[in-house]
């Protein structure tokens, strides 16, 4: 292993972990807009802005985990024509859809025309956490 292979990977490993950050934590903001009272304008208005500043936030902390992600991959060769990068590419690309999904969310939330409820987002929620679970055990374990 060379000293930039481990420095990419390094990158590669921080921006991924921020970006999780971000997708665990978006969801439960969406938990509390659903809770708040129809009367309560000033605490939507609050997390709106809070959804809306982590979600552009999260915007290029998503970019340089691709980036760095695609030079190992591409760059270093790792993973190259295996079972187990495929079903962690896969993981990715339904990751990104969740995080654009998550922007559609916003608007919806902000214009009021949402209608789920708290519960849902609890269950919304847990996609990046199952998503997190398969990427190590696919990374980590390598089972195809």
């Amino acid at each position: 292993m060379t000293n930039g292979f481990l420095w990419i990977k390094t990158l590669h490993l921080m921006f991924v972990i921020s970006w999780f950050a971000g997708l665990f934590y978006l969801p439960r903001i969406f938990v509390n807009l659903a809770m708040v009272p129809a009367d309560s304008t000033a605490e939507r208005d609050r997390l709106l802005l809070m959804a809306r500043k982590l979600y552009r936030f999260m915007m290029p902390l998503m970019v340089l985990s691709l980036v760095f992600g695609l030079w190992l991959w591409i760059g270093y060769g790792v993973g190259k024509g295996s079972g187990w990068m495929h079903a962690k590419l896969a993981i990715v690309i339904i990751l990104i859809g969740f995080q654009h999904g998550c922007g559609r969310l916003i608007k919806k939330l902000a214009a009021g025309s949402d209608r789920h409820s708290h519960v849902w987002f609890r269950w919304f929620n847990e996609v990046p956490t199952i998503a997190l679970l398969l990427t190590l055990v696919l990374v980590v374990i390598k089972p195809f």
